[in-house]
């Protein structure tokens, strides 16, 4: 999965189509993410000693990383993620539509190095 947690991502399918905010946390084996303010929920909860009111809280849910794109840091428009090595051999991730970088993955490798 190449989106991570502190990318800034635009909802493109379901009820929050078109909203934009940041990735709370990543499960890689579930392929879900959290996003601030999208996709959320009334949570039940019963009265007792420590809440004694009891009610309806709004609660963020997981979604699939399918119905979110990653936002281009220059553009900020939807883009699509690729990886690619740089010249001192480090891996980075890049957005497909402005090229620019969207932070490292690895260190330097000498066997990736260019030259």
């Amino acid at each position: 999965m190449k989106i991570k947690s502190g990318d800034m991502v635009k909802v493109i399918r379901g009820v929050d189509k078109g909203h934009v905010g940041k990735v709370v946390s990543v499960d890689h084996e579930k392929n879900r993410i959290l996003v601030e303010g999208a996709n959320k929920v009334f949570k039940h909860v019963k009265p007792s000693q420590r809440n004694p009111q009891g009610g309806r809280l709004h609660k963020e849910m997981p979604m699939h990383v399918s119905n979110v794109m990653a936002l281009c840091p220059r553009t900020n428009e939807p883009t699509r993620i690729g990886i690619r090595y740089l010249d001192d051999g480090s891996k980075e991730r890049y957005a497909k539509s402005s090229g620019e970088g969207m932070g490292l993955l690895s260190p330097p490798k000498k066997r990736y190095a260019k030259g």
